[in-house]
């Protein structure tokens, strides 16, 4: 009995290191942006076969590129006090497997979205995993303070991804969407970032809090925070979308932009902190928003 138990015990916490290389979390907001990609595009004419296809071979392809970065920087990783007991650092999971699961899932994404969506959504989503790997992983993380500005685009593939894989092509408003999470990602990431400041400056990486001040970190947040707005709002110069994703833009964007300046005036981690638990926020709610006002249009 006590050697299944332990056995079981084993296989369990092997099942749970995995999954922690895929780091869920960040996997479910990209499928949330991917989805809504999705679902806007496709205005009300849901295919349940290519939903599939988005959401888990969204989650494959991002969750792979993952476990990719994870094997890329466990040498980071073992310096960070949030980062030294993943799987790799800490000694429970060899780099080959991590490189090999890496791989498995965006072979398994690519193959998923091109036979139950289209090529082209397949070609996006392997583009996202090449773009985070190797520009942002690569090339930026460890050489320069606008890594997450250039390297985080990363994270505009995902409603691209959908958006296609609804209408086989892309149109002003998918752009739209990947250019809000284009200028999202700095003020969203340079906030959680500034409470990690000390632990990147252990690792040597130079993200922008960690190498200069949190009053500079939160006036370059709130400059980007002031373009995602109008770039959500692009959609009603070219109409776009409609009353119910305008008016959510402008009050969503309107509490963004408060948080980001309550982070330059104040410039400690308390602000930092409001910003970054409502980025979250705002992100999933604004793409919500805009699926619920085309599909009304539709």
């Amino acid at each position: 009995m006590s050697i299944s138990v332990a056995r079981g015990t084993r296989l369990s916490t092997t099942v749970a290191d995995h999954i922690a290389l895929t780091k869920p979390r960040v996997v479910s907001l990209l499928v949330i942006t991917g989805v809504c990609g999705y679902l806007a595009g496709a205005a009300g004419q849901v295919r349940i076969s290519v939903l599939l296809a988005v959401a888990g071979g969204g989650a494959l392809a991002a969750g792979g590129a993952n476990a990719l970065n994870c094997a890329f920087d466990r040498d980071l990783d073992v310096l960070m006090a949030r980062t030294r007991n993943r799987p790799i650092p800490g000694g429970r999971i060899p780099v080959a497997q991590a490189v090999l699961l890496g791989v498995a899932m965006n072979v398994g994404a690519g193959l998923w979205l091109a036979r139950s969506a289209n090529l082209l959504a397949a070609g996006l989503a392997l583009a996202g995993t090449a773009w985070y790997l190797l520009v942002y992983t690569a090339w930026l993380k460890r050489r320069s303070t606008q890594n997450i500005v250039i390297g985080g685009a990363a994270g505009c593939f995902p409603p691209l991804v959908g958006w296609a894989a609804a209408t086989g092509s892309l149109n002003a408003t998918a752009l739209m969407l990947a250019a809000v999470i284009f200028l999202w990602t700095p003020p969203h990431f340079w906030a959680l970032a500034t409470l990690l400041r000390n632990d990147y400056r252990r690792a040597g990486i130079p993200m922008l809090p960690a190498v200069v001040s949190i009053r500079r970190t939160a006036n370059q947040s709130f400059v980007y925070a002031v373009a995602t707005m109008l770039a959500s709002l692009s959609p009603a110069l070219w109409a776009g979308a409609g009353a119910v994703y305008t008016t959510s833009a402008a009050l969503l964007g309107g509490v963004f932009v408060a948080r980001a300046d309550g982070f330059r005036r104040r410039a400690d981690v308390q602000s930092a902190r409001r910003l970054f638990r409502y980025s979250l926020v705002y992100l999933a709610a604004l793409f919500l928003a805009l699926v619920v006002d085309r599909t009304i249009g539709a």
